[in-house]
């Protein structure tokens, strides 16, 4: 485990990656239709359960997971002049709900020991 100081600082460097990613795969997601919703999803699912690696809670999962969520919600409101990052269609939808849904899926795996150790 980590010091306290240095697991502050790893939930807010997931917390901006969480960002940066919701930002990346907003754009990626439907530029590359369907890589880039491929490639948007696994940038997900490799944030969350990396941070839940990285810092051996599921508050590594969750911190990344909240920031990417509240990050795509304001992606996808319009603004005043009618621009908006998330069109009508299958792939933002995919993005959404995929996202979403691995967020939760990595939050929520067990935490097994690892393999490997001797039980005396």
């Amino acid at each position: 485990m980590t010091a306290r100081p240095t697991r502050v600082l790893l939930y807010v460097a997931l917390g901006i990656l969480g960002a940066l990613v919701a930002l990346a795969g907003g754009l990626v997601q439907d530029g590359w239709f369907p890589g880039g919703l491929v490639l948007a999803l696994a940038g997900c699912v490799a944030l969350f359960y990396g941070g839940l690696k990285a810092t051996g809670t599921r508050l590594g999962a969750v911190v990344p997971a909240t920031v990417w969520v509240i990050c795509v919600i304001l992606l996808s409101t319009s603004r005043p002049e009618g621009d908006f990052l998330f069109a009508a269609g299958a792939g933002p939808y995919i993005y959404l709900l995929g996202g979403a849904l691995s967020a939760l899926v990595c939050a929520t795996v067990p935490q097994l020991p690892p393999s490997g150790r001797n039980r005396a």
